[in-house]
Formats: structure tokens, sequence, C-alpha cells
């Protein structure tokens, strides 16, 4: 039987999962590197063809080894270049999604099309409208650039007029959106796959902590089945709205209302890895089954796991784990050089564990 070929737009950490776990189903891979982007993630794990500007979109199809269909690790990607490859197969997920997704205001006026709860928000450019926005919503706000923007860069909160004062010159006249502060207990996520053919499954929802606005540490399951309830709910409601397909992620604050959208990502996430061990099917195999159109794997996790970032780290640890995943990248401060996966049928043992693995990654309790 011959196999069939995925083509992947990026050439990091992601890319390099889907790959690996694409493989065992018989698909074959290529890459696409955009400006002169590393490929070390990637390497001997399929053809990697380097793009050069002007490049004509057919012969960078040829090249890719003419893809069955293509995708992308990351919503930062020209939504010209993935529209261009559309005359010659499938681009999942469709542009139109990587157009809202990486545009915050597009994407908060898309959640709420789709009727989705968010936090008030303002558009402004410039210190007249951040200054009214704020004005508009209180304190604390949040400055966030329109682009751009992700594990907390380029953006700001604001507590103070004082506060105020510093972020303008930061946020200079770049477009932003201006969210009001939200209380909330914490940060959870739910990650599904909807298939071309209309399939959907969800995985448990991942309660998530962050350092310096990066993740550091993701759990699952969330146990609260009324939150789940809604967050599938509201999963559903996009990937059929938006007529998706592939894994997509959306994460949320649980306040005392319920739960408020903070934002999508329309890829495999990182707060997904903990599926390599948890499920039948991780997130990555499922994305690729989705855009292949074949059936979907079982998102259920029986029992609960979770996933510490090794961020600036890539030593493994030396404490009981299900298994630690290094990317092959050069080692930079803060910078995603793997993760350590960590199953426990006891909830509570399961975090004290997560918490001692944190401690000897970082040398510290965070």
């Amino acid at each position: 039987m011959s196999k069939r070929r995925v083509a992947i737009i990026g050439c990091g950490q992601l890319a390099q999962m889907m790959a690996q776990e694409g493989q065992p189903l018989g698909v074959e891979f290529s890459f696409l590197a955009e400006n002169g982007e590393n490929t070390d993630c990637v390497k001997g794990l399929g053809t990697i063809v380097e793009m050069e500007p002007g490049q004509d979109p057919e012969a960078l199809y040829q090249a890719l080894g003419r893809p069955e269909v293509i995708t992308s690790e990351r919503e930062q990607v020209s939504v010209d270049l993935l529209r261009s490859f559309q005359p010659f197969c499938p681009v999942y997920p469709d542009p139109h999604i990587t157009e809202k997704a990486q545009h915050r205001l597009r994407e908060k006026r898309a959640l709420t099309d789709s009727g989705l709860p968010v936090a008030p928000f303002a558009a402004a450019q410039g210190e007249k409208e951040l200054r009214e926005a704020v004005d508009q919503l209180g304190y604390p706000a949040f400055i966030k650039s329109c682009e751009n923007g992700y594990d907390g860069k380029n953006q700001w909160c604001v507590k103070s007029a004082a506060d105020l004062d510093a972020a303008i010159p930061q946020a200079g006249d770049q477009e932003c959106v201006v969210e009001a502060g939200v209380n909330f207990a914490c940060e959870v996520s739910i990650i599904g796959a909807r298939s071309a053919s209309g399939e959907i499954k969800a995985y448990p929802l991942t309660e998530n902590r962050h350092r310096n606005g990066t993740l550091l540490l993701s759990t699952a399951p969330y146990d609260n089945p009324e939150l789940l309830k809604a967050a599938e709910g509201y999963l559903a409601t996009l990937l059929k709205d938006w007529d998706y397909v592939g894994v997509l992620a959306v994460e949320c604050f649980v306040s005392e209302s319920g739960l408020i959208v903070n934002e999508v990502a329309p890829r495999v996430h990182n707060s997904g890895h903990w599926t390599f061990v948890g499920p039948e099917a991780s997130q990555f195999a499922n994305h690729i089954r989705a855009i292949l159109d074949m059936p979907l794997g079982d998102t259920a996790c029986p029992v609960p796991v979770a996933m510490v970032n090794m961020l600036g780290v890539d030593v493994a640890p030396k404490q009981d784990n299900d298994g630690v995943w290094l990317y092959g990248k050069a080692l930079r401060p803060g910078r995603k050089m793997g993760h350590v996966i960590l199953q426990d049928p006891d909830m509570d043992q399961l975090r004290e564990r997560s918490e001692k693995m944190i401690e000897e990654l970082y040398g510290e309790k965070i």
C-alpha cells in the first residue's frame, strides 16, 4: 500500500511530534522552512524544503512531494502562502481560520460572533485610544498587541495610572486589544479534533499553570463535569461554525460566572502534550488522522496525567516519570527545550510529584 504524504509548514517541535506520531499511521512528511528557520527538530523525519523569496507556489508544492494535504505547526504564517497552495491540495485548518487566530482583534470578534463569552475588550491604537480604553474598562486591564504576541510577549498588565504610563511607550503605535481584568481561579484548556468528514472528539479539560507568561504545568483531567460540558460546547461550536479540520485548542478562565474564553490556537497545543501518555491517541496523531479524514482515535484519559515544560532546561530529570521528550534544540534561557510527563492514579500524589519535578528541573519551587 502506498504511503500518504502530509506537508507541514514549520520545522519546530510541534512539526517534529506530528511527524513522529504520524509515521506509525503510514504517513510520510515533508517540511517547509520559512525565512531561514532552524530545521534541527525535523532532521531525519522527511524532506525539508527551504523557501526562497518569490518562489512559485506550484514549484514549492512539487518540491514538498505533492502532498495530499498541507498543515502548519503555528498560526504565525503568511495567509497568502497558505492560500497559494489551495489550488493543489487542501490546507487544514483553512487559511480563514489562521487569519482570525493570528490577530487578537479578529479572534475576539470571531469568538463573540459564535456566541462565546470573552472578557470585555476594546480596540486601541496609540496613546489617546489606549487611555480611553483603559478608562472605559477600568483597572486592572491588559494591553495586548494584535499581532506577534505569545508566551507573555507584547502584552502589559496595567493596575494603575503609573502602569499605564509605563506601558504606553512600549505599546507604541501598534494595533492593540485592551481587555478588562478577569477574576479567575485558574486557566483551563480543552483540545479537540474534527475530521474532514465531521467526526469530533475532545480530550478532558486540562488545568494550566504558567511561569513568566509561558506554560509550565498542565494537569488532566480538571474534574468539573459542569465546566467540561461548557468547554465541550464552546469547542464544538467553533469547530462547526468555522468548518474546522484538525486539532483546535480553546483556552479559558474559570471565573465565578463560568468559563470565559481567553484565546484559541488552531493547531496542536503545548497544553495537550500530556496526551502522549494518557489517551489511546495523542493530539498529534489525531491531528494527522483528522486532516487525512481517518477515523479519530480514543481521547479518554482514565488515569490522571501531568506535563511539565522544560523551559531553558535540557537535562533529563532523575525522578521517576512516564517519559521525557527532548526536542533537540540549542539551549537558550526560557526556551521550550522539552517536556516531562507524569501519570498517577491518585491526583493529590500526582500534584505532589509534579511540584517535586518542577523543583528538580529549576532548582526552586515555582
